[in-house]
């Protein structure tokens, strides 16, 4: 899969992205992440990229003419990527990062990582000129109420989150498919040696050898938890017969303690 950021930044996107398990998956040609400098496209002489608002008001706007010719050069570089063949009505899913947009979550993450590219669109100053998210047909996407300086550590969380569902990334082809979020229920709790630290014991079943009762254990773990922390999660949990008997008895029993 190959990921596009346009940004102001590069360095800052490309160093995160170098690191750990998306620097593996960069190196082993699994993914491709290419950050591509929106100041090397402005017309202006001295690079500036930004300028005041119409209307008056706080801070600088991003302006449209560097962010839509980075945009060319990005398809130019995608069409390359298709061997120069690419329909004439094809156009890149473009992201801009925004705390008005779509929040991103696992299932949003999911539908992500069956694009062939996916193109973010970072922010700076105050935003950027509405025109540039016209012309690019750009989504808005949040990860959450909150206002950051731009739109880079959004960008790099999403392409990790990402990353780690597209095939050969993670080391074990299942690892993706048990962390949290799997099934709408939060990772039941881990453990590893020493079996008794400072008193604190790993429970019996997960030293026990039987797979079919860890699993069981696993998963109402990861049912008790989601009711506890995310109760949000639980109505859309993806759950057996047994495990929706084994819900609705915790659920009343909680009942009964309130």
């Amino acid at each position: 899969m190959d990921f596009y950021v346009m940004t102001l930044f590069p360095d800052m996107v490309m160093n995160g992205l170098n690191e750990s398990i998306t620097g593996r998956a960069i190196k082993k040609g699994v993914i491709n992440v290419k950050a591509v400098n929106i100041r090397d496209y402005t017309t202006e002489k001295h690079g500036k990229t930004d300028d005041y608002p119409f209307g008056g008001g706080a801070g600088m706007v991003m302006q449209v003419q560097p962010i839509h010719d980075c945009y060319k050069a990005v398809c130019g570089m995608i069409e390359e990527g298709h061997d120069g063949v690419l329909s004439e009505t094809y156009k890149p899913r473009v992201l801009y990062m925004s705390p008005q947009g779509r929040r991103f979550d696992q299932s949003f993450a999911e539908e992500l990582a069956k694009e062939r590219e996916l193109v973010f669109l970072c922010g700076h100053y105050e935003g950027v000129d509405e025109r540039a998210l016209e012309l690019l047909g750009a989504e808005e996407v949040s990860l959450g109420d909150f206002v950051l300086t731009g739109g880079e550590y959004p960008a790099m969380v999403m392409i990790d989150c990402i990353s780690r569902l597209i095939p050969g990334v993670l080391g074990k082809d299942a690892s993706a498919e048990i962390e949290s979020f799997h099934d709408n229920l939060l990772e039941y709790p881990q453990y590893s040696r020493p079996e008794v630290y400072e008193g604190l014991k790993v429970p019996e079943i997960l030293l026990s050898g039987h797979h079919a009762n860890v699993e069981k254990w696993r998963r109402e773990q990861s049912i008790i938890r989601t009711l506890e922390k995310r109760p949000d999660l639980i109505k859309d949990a993806v759950l057996t017969k047994k495990e929706k008997q084994f819900l609705d008895k915790l659920i009343s029993e909680r009942s009964g303690h309130e």
